[in-house]
């Protein structure tokens, strides 16, 4: 079975990349880090490779790049050294029916569902939603009003309470300690435990719901684990009060609201405990819906090894490990289109980023291998090293592509060291026999918080374009904001 998205399958024209539409259905999933809009893969995936070529993505990260080409019918290779990242992509690309999923959960939900809700029972017999916490202390009390959705604001009495305090000596048993860096660029630290993030309830409870899973069937265990680690930051002491102002429209307001898990490991004083299996079952509720919007039974897409993929006898590929590693395994002269979204310097350190989510799937990443400048200074990564990878990994795609395939590159910069690095990059494309072809401005349908805007960064994302073909820059100036030379700084 393959998904089919109706809106998608018409050529998109370059206007599209200027007013790109919110995330939505299985885009709008998973908060993984650093997200780009679909339309640009689209409109490049099908302007600069033909139907059955191979697109290759050595940085596959949120996995939009997959999803389009798949769906385009190009044949497709992802790699990513973040397990998270690999196992979302696979999934995404592959999803199990939306019924399937559905009786996943009412499995789930006989098994645990009842256990986790009395964990939070107020003294009225009714489970709380949401507790508002300050330094340590709960101060309101959420919970629904009988029948109606409106929900009552309440002071904890002694059984609030003591039924938290019961659970705050909980202590995880089938999670593993994560490993954390002292980054103060995301608020992390050696030292940070799972503790110190999740109150023991939501610990005790997150841990019941992967019990349970684990005793699906295996086919369906990873739809509901990969739902969990999307959901799972909602559960965290991470989660703002946000007060004074509406969530969504800014204007002021005295109502407080429910914020989110942003970028890094803030906790603030003031701060949501949210039922867990309320989050879990709302995000688990919005994959069956996507699923269940997009099925359609349209073209088969087999999934094989890189071998296969690269000699047509499957689909796609989506790989575990380090590009460096597996880029040369693909034969030269093969690939049409590289298109990827690498770590811009120390903008986003992926897999610090992800180690709960690689917790809740029960994966170790290799730190130690990831090309990225982070800030963890027992991680010694730092910008001659990354420069050095980036600038490898150019000259093995250039050895990949065909002589008419295109690589695609987007990128940021925040600093001197990063803007060097750019221009080194182009000139080594130049020595690699790879010209600049231009390049596009990433116009995202949301503000985000990962998109850097201090001194020194772009205010945008560009889409950088190389090729050994004069004309692909020409052939793509329709899209807005394209130009020929080379992004700077005040751009």
């Amino acid at each position: 079975m393959q998904l089919t998205f109706p809106e998608l399958t018409n050529t998109p024209s370059a206007s599209t990349l200027a007013d790109p539409a919110a995330y939505r259905g299985l885009y709008a999933f998973h908060k993984y880090w650093g997200k780009k809009p679909a339309e640009p893969m689209r409109y490049l995936i099908q302007h600069l490779c033909p139907e059955g070529g191979l697109v290759v993505d050595p940085f596959l990260g949120s996995g939009i790049s997959a999803l389009e080409a798949v769906q385009l019918q190009r044949r497709f290779v992802g790699m990513d050294i973040n397990p998270a990242a690999v196992r979302l992509t696979r999934m995404l690309v592959s999803p199990p029916p939306a019924r399937a999923v559905d009786k996943a959960l009412t499995q789930v939900s006989v098994l645990v569902k009842d256990a986790i809700l009395e964990s939070y029972t107020t003294a009225k017999q009714r489970a709380a939603t949401h507790y508002v916490w300050r330094n340590g202390v709960i101060q309101i009390v959420w919970r629904t009003n009988g029948e109606s959705r409106n929900r009552l604001e309440l002071p904890p009495d002694e059984h609030d309470i003591a039924l938290a305090e019961s659970f705050a000596s909980y202590q995880p048993k089938l999670l593993r300690a994560p490993r954390f860096f002292t980054n103060s660029r995301i608020n992390s630290c050696a030292s940070l435990t799972l503790k110190d993030l999740f109150t023991g309830r939501a610990l005790r409870n997150i841990e019941l719901l992967l019990a349970a899973i684990d005793g699906l069937p295996p086919a369906i265990q990873e739809s509901l684990r990969l739902s969990l680690t999307a959901a799972v930051g909602q559960m965290s002491k991470m989660v703002f009060a946000i007060t004074g102002r509406g969530r969504t429209t800014g204007v002021s307001s005295e109502r407080m609201e429910v914020g989110s898990w942003v970028i890094g490991y803030w906790r603030p004083e003031q701060h949501f405990e949210v039922n867990v299996w309320g989050c879990f079952e709302r995000r688990v509720q919005k994959l069956i819906k996507a699923i269940a919007e997009s099925e359609s039974v349209h073209f088969d897409s087999t999934s094989g090894t890189l071998s296969q993929v690269s000699g047509g006898d499957a689909d796609h590929a989506i790989l575990n490990g380090d590009c460096l590693a597996l880029l040369p395994q693909l034969p030269d002269n093969s690939v049409d289109l590289v298109i990827t979204d690498p770590p811009h310097g120390d903008r986003i350190p992926y897999l610090e980023l992800s180690e709960l989510w690689n917790v809740i799937l029960g994966e170790e990443p290799p730190f130690e291998a990831e090309i990225v400048v982070s800030n963890a200074k027992e991680r010694s990564k730092k910008s001659p090293g990354y420069n050095l990878a980036m600038l490898n990994f150019l000259e093995i795609t250039s050895r990949k592509l065909r002589e008419s395939g295109c690589l695609v590159l987007f990128f940021n910069a925040r600093n001197e060291a990063n803007w060097r690095f750019l221009n080194s990059f182009s000139a080594s494309a130049k020595t690699s026999g790879m010209a600049y072809c231009g390049c596009f401005p990433l116009v995202y349908s949301a503000a985000s918080v990962v998109q850097d805007n201090r001194d020194g960064a772009l205010r945008t994302d560009f889409g950088l374009v190389f090729s050994r073909s004069a004309t692909v820059g020409r052939s793509l100036a329709d899209i807005p904001g394209w130009m020929f030379n080379l992004p700077t700084p005040k751009e």
